[in-house]
């Protein structure tokens, strides 16, 4: 006799239907439905007995082996909704298939509905050999046989006979210890796992193919909202999204915070959060050179902003783009510091009297001697690596101010922004450093 039954008494099984299994004008009396009563039973009755005694090792059986029985009860959902697909039990309620009849009759998703669904029909045909045994014991619960199912249906159709049993008794044994997400990654290379001649063929044409779907569905959708936002969308081929996450994880790393940033804010477990990929990419487009890009029209696909003198030497204008839009001037000239646009500078009669320099900006070499001079950002508090900095004239070149060293400092992302903005007075200090002071 088990410890519980000693501290609680054996569980008394009801010989009498549970409530809600009579159904009128239907026999009850099949084995199946019969197993299904005394387990409902059972568990109804004594599922919770003795659980404040049980210890550690306890504990962990049960886990174990309450999964199990679950995954057990899973394979019989799954192999009834393929019963049910066969005596075209849909037709009671209206239902399309015996999965929507099931989401329909159990408030099961739609999702959930179809996995049984796809994993029912396989285990009570093509898939009986191993995955079938291995789903009704619980050796392997749904997801795992949903993977497995997917996996074998993509092999080639011409693939023997006794590959293909391999292949399905292979999956099963790495399911036991393998979850779903990495039993999809095993199932990819199934066949390369098992006979290598053929599988190194398989997934090089399985790649190839895959990579022309990819590079002829690749797309980009831009959309200004009217309010200074554009929002988008893309699909990019594995290779070129794996290269735009490199170089967004080169500008969204920890180290390109600054310290008083709350980490917290910018990183969830140890990665960039949306807010500072989204920093990064804005990061990556102003320093992409206007020399690397094409010719578009006969000119440099650069941005071209047009403000006039005033607003270029300090004034609050607007700046406007060539593509339509518009910006402040504050940021037109940030911008003018480094980044590869071309400022279109107008008189009071509109004539144009600048249309910018590349000599302008700083050279490798400068920005090297103010790396040793400068240690890095110059503004007060900060200490952001000179790496992490643009290269930012002290007196605006608009004005007249030099492109040397001299000259110049270091700004990171951030106080090169502030530098800019109407918001803030900037003193220089005699150390060098810049202090902020926001405007009342």
């Amino acid at each position: 006799m088990r410890r519980d039954e000693q501290r609680y008494g054996a569980p008394e099984v009801s010989t009498e239907p549970a409530a809600g299994w009579a159904v009128p004008g239907v026999d009850a009396g099949h084995p199946v439905l019969e197993a299904i009563r005394v387990a409902t039973d059972v568990l109804t009755a004594d599922g919770r007995s003795g659980l404040g005694w049980l210890g550690a090792p306890q504990t962990g059986m049960a886990l174990v082996e309450a999964h199990r029985l679950v995954a057990q009860a899973s394979a019989l959902v799954a192999l009834l909704v393929a019963r049910a697909e066969e005596v075209e039990l849909y037709r009671e309620n209206g239902a399309s298939t015996a999965a929507v009849w099931l989401a329909n009759a159990a408030a099961v998703t739609r999702r959930d509905a179809s996995r049984f669904g796809r994993v029912g029909d396989a285990l009570a045909g093509r898939y009986g050999t191993h995955l079938a045994p291995a789903c009704e014991t619980g050796a392997v619960d749904v997801e795992q046989a949903d993977v497995i199912v997917k996996a074998l249906d993509a092999l080639p159709d011409d693939l023997p006979v006794e590959l293909r049993l391999e292949a399905e008794e292979a999956l099963v044994g790495f399911a036991a210890d393998h979850d779903a997400r990495a039993l999809r990654a095993i199932g990819k290379k199934i066949l390369t796992v098992i006979a290598p001649e053929v599988g190194e063929a398989h997934d090089a044409a399985l790649l190839e193919k895959e990579e022309r779907e990819a590079r002829a569905v690749s797309r980009l959708t831009m959309v200004s909202d009217g309010h200074g936002k554009v929002h988008g969308r893309f699909t990019l081929p594995e290779l070129h999204g794996a290269m735009l996450r490199k170089a967004l994880d080169a500008y969204a790393a920890p180290q390109h915070l600054n310290t008083a940033e709350d980490p917290q804010e910018r990183f969830v477990a140890g990665r960039p959060t949306p807010e500072r990929y989204g920093q990064a990419f804005q990061q990556l487009l102003e320093m992409l050179d206007h020399k690397d890009l094409p010719a578009t029209g006969g000119t440099g696909a650069t941005v071209v902003v047009t403000m006039t003198l005033e607003s270029l030497l300090g004034g609050l204008a607007t700046a406007s783009l060539d593509t339509g839009g518009a910006i402040s001037a504050g940021e037109a000239r940030r911008l003018a510091c480094e980044a590869g646009l071309v400022p279109a500078v107008l008189g009071t009669r509109s004539e144009v009297l600048d249309l910018g320099r590349t000599a302008r900006f700083h050279t490798r070499a400068m920005r090297t001697a103010m790396a040793i001079r400068d240690g890095g950002c110059v503004a007060e508090g900060c200490d952001r690596p000179p790496h992490q900095t643009h290269a930012h004239h002290l007196t605006p070149w608009a004005q007249g101010g030099h492109t040397n060293v001299a000259d110049g400092c270091l700004l990171c992302n951030q106080h090169h922004h502030l530098v800019h903005d109407p918001l803030y007075l900037v003193e220089r200090l005699g150390t060098g450093k810049l202090r902020f002071t926001r405007r009342e």
